[in-house]
């Protein structure tokens, strides 16, 4: 069979191709018209846009941090330094390998565990594109082996910043306090756009309450960068603006005798201008340095300082509550005054022992047998605590807290520290809030005595008593008293009016209370007598001994001995001078102290006699007296503190009847 062949069909072949060569035509010409469409896209319609997208891939914006304000005393001394540093920081998203980055780069510059778990937190908490410390303050050895090896971490760089530093130490470290490197919780609460670039905010003291000022504006600046991301030339620069400077009320001298003058005891000063209300001294000992926390402390620092059982980190001054003792009885005497329930030459009969009338309950003074009839003066004095015992209880609580409340007792003074304890100001209220119970008798009893439910932080007691040396007009305790703008700047002084009018009445009720407290220097039996030899001023002052043990004991009335004593009583003093025209009030504590005058006398007279050395030995308008040859005596050669309070009661007597009159 044969097969047969198709017949070629020129004309339709040239008709398929003549068509499919068309629509390859038509394909190519659209082709060409979307990429032309797209070129003008891109050229002409976006061009701006990709120029600055351009730009930006090699243009990086770098945050500058602003110079943080410094901090002098009122003298001028720096307390609180900006000094240049170098610290290694990682750009995440550079890094391919965090885990094997780190171990490389461990081998050539150390980094400890406390930096790594540092590192790692941040990195949880910055944006990948963001740079991240990992290790703060290289030295120049670190420095130089990072450089050599600098070519093997692309995203690793050794960037230059200004670290805080504290030239003083520890000195300062309670009032000032310090720096850390920023956290989770700071960067929920802080301004992202203010904080750009920062690695550091205030942590306690004057640094976290004066945040605002001392911080500053951040600027900035345009980096070029290469394809590994490092920088090859800067192209603009918008500088910071610094934060301000603080002037401090604070005096380095007088602040460095107190802390001497403690000896290392745990306690706390305070003085204060009562003209003005400027804090000239605040001492917490024991204290730390705070340049261990600037970069991150430790966990080997960290422990140390928790663990120590006499709490350095602790301010005593600020938050340690102690009930007053004696200290308070010039104020109850005055307020006896003012509330017209005394005059200055009413008598009481110390018999050593006080009872409430229809109770068996008795209350002591501290001589057995006690020291026959008083006034005011003597029962200052003497510190007798007879006087005060009846005064509260006619006084009543209610009256008794209510002025007693003027002088700042029972809430915080508004020193602009942040953190301030308020203490307890005994009263009905008071109990009713904390103890659901009603008040006793007795409570008003030994509330006269500073015991109790009192409660007082050494601030406040300072800022009491220069309440009272300023004839009672108030002025809210002030650490910072001026800023400063620019380094060539006048400092601006800052304004702190009274808080109110005078809580003094009558000067005759201040002069017959200030006669009071002097006679406790310069009186026969006054308890704080031979502290005045050889100062040249009028000082007035008041001990106090409060006990931290009931007297119940025979170890007690065996053993008088000062060792043992210490360890039962905490020791106050306060003081003012000079008494015909006051300029500085001080209050002292130690936590463990056998008497009030013996013990934190002497601390209060130093700082007294520091800060009249300060003025060359001449305070205007004040009386100068003849000065005596005779040195300070050793505080062991001081008599006692006879004004001891006890609120136990009498052992031969026969426990109360009721309840209406006990203690809790």
């Amino acid at each position: 069979m044969k097969l047969r062949r198709s017949i070629k069909d020129p004309r339709g072949e040239s008709i398929l191709f003549r068509r499919r060569a068309l629509a390859g035509f038509v394909l190519i010409v659209l082709s060409l018209c979307l990429l032309l469409s797209r070129f003008v896209f891109l050229q002409v319609t976006h061009h701006d846009e990709f120029v600055t997208r351009s730009t930006n891939n090699r243009v990086k914006p770098r945050a500058i941090p602003p110079a943080r304000g410094l901090i002098y005393d009122r003298n001028g001394v720096l307390l609180a330094d900006n000094v240049p540093a170098f610290r290694l920081e990682v750009v995440p998203e550079q890094i391919k390998d965090m885990p094997a980055l780190l171990a490389q780069l461990g081998q050539v510059v150390p980094l400890d565990q406390d930096d790594l778990d540092a590192f790692r937190k941040q990195l949880k908490q910055s944006r990948r594109f963001e740079s991240v410390p990992l290790k703060m303050h290289l030295t120049e050895d670190e420095i130089a082996r990072f450089a050599v090896n600098r070519w093997r971490f692309p995203g690793v760089d050794v960037v230059p910043y200004l670290t805080r530093r504290y030239p003083l130490g520890g000195m300062f470290a309670h009032v000032v306090g310090y720096v850390g490197r920023v956290d989770a919780d700071d960067l929920e609460r802080l301004d992202p756009k203010r904080y750009q670039g920062t690695s550091h905010v205030g942590r306690s003291g004057l640094e976290r309450s004066y945040e605002n000022i001392l911080h500053g504006t951040p600027g900035y600046e345009l980096l070029e960068v290469n394809a590994d991301g490092r920088t090859q030339r800067v192209l603009e620069t918008h500088a910071p603006t610094p934060g301000k400077n603080l002037y401090l009320s604070l005096d380095v001298r007088l602040q460095k005798a107190a802390e001497v003058a403690f000896d290392g005891r745990p306690g706390a000063a305070v003085a204060i201008d009562p003209r003005n209300g400027q804090v000239l001294a605040m001492v917490s000992v024991p204290t730390f340095d705070p340049n261990l926390f600037v970069n991150g402390i430790s966990q080997v620092d960290y422990g140390t300082l928790t663990n120590d059982p006499d709490k350095p980190l602790y301010n005593r001054a600020l938050r340690g509550v102690y009930p007053p003792g004696s200290t308070v009885k010039p104020l109850v005497g005055l307020a006896g005054l003012e509330t017209g329930m005394r005059t200055p030459q009413d008598t009481v009969v110390s018999t050593g022992v006080f009872y409430i009338p229809g109770q068996q309950r008795g209350y002591r003074d501290d001589q057995r047998g006690g020291v026959g009839r008083v006034d005011l003066v003597g029962a200052i004095e003497q510190s007798v605590n007879t006087y005060f015992y009846k005064l509260a209880l006619d006084m009543g609580i209610d009256r008794f807290s209510e002025y007693m409340g003027k002088f700042g007792f029972g809430r915080p003074t508004g020193v602009d520290l942040i953190g301030e304890s308020s203490g307890v100001l005994p009263s009905r209220e008071w109990k009713a809030a904390n103890y659901k119970q009603p008040w006793y008798p007795g409570e008003t009893v030994i509330a006269g005595i500073g015991q109790g439910f009192w409660a007082v932080t050494p601030l406040q007691l300072s800022h009491a008593i220069a309440t009272f040396a300023g004839h009672g007009i108030p002025y809210a305790p002030r650490l910072v008293m001026a800023t400063q703008g620019a380094v060539n700047a006048k400092p601006q002084p800052l304004a702190n009016p009274p808080s109110g009018p005078s809580v003094i009445r009558k000067p005759a009720d201040w002069d017959a209370v200030n006669q009071g407290m002097q006679q406790v220097i310069y009186g026969a039996k006054g308890t704080g007598r031979k502290l005045g030899v050889g100062f040249p001023y009028l000082m007035a002052g008041k001990s106090g001994t409060a006990e931290r043990f009931s007297r119940r004991s025979e170890a007690y009335e065996t053993n008088r001995s000062a060792e043992y004593l210490a360890t039962r009583h905490r020791a106050w003093f306060v003081a003012y001078a000079p008494a015909d025209n006051p300029q500085i009030a001080v209050a002292a504590i130690l936590e463990s102290g056998a008497w009030g005058a013996s013990a934190a006398g002497p601390i209060v007279r130093t700082i007294l006699d520091t800060w009249l050395a300060g003025h060359d030995g001449v305070i205007p308008d004040a009386k100068r007296l003849p000065v005596s040859a005779a040195p300070l005596p050793p505080a062991a050669s001081i008599p006692p503190d006879t004004g001891v309070e006890d609120v136990e009661p009498v052992e031969d007597l026969p426990a109360p009847a009721t309840t209406t009159g006990g203690t809790p």
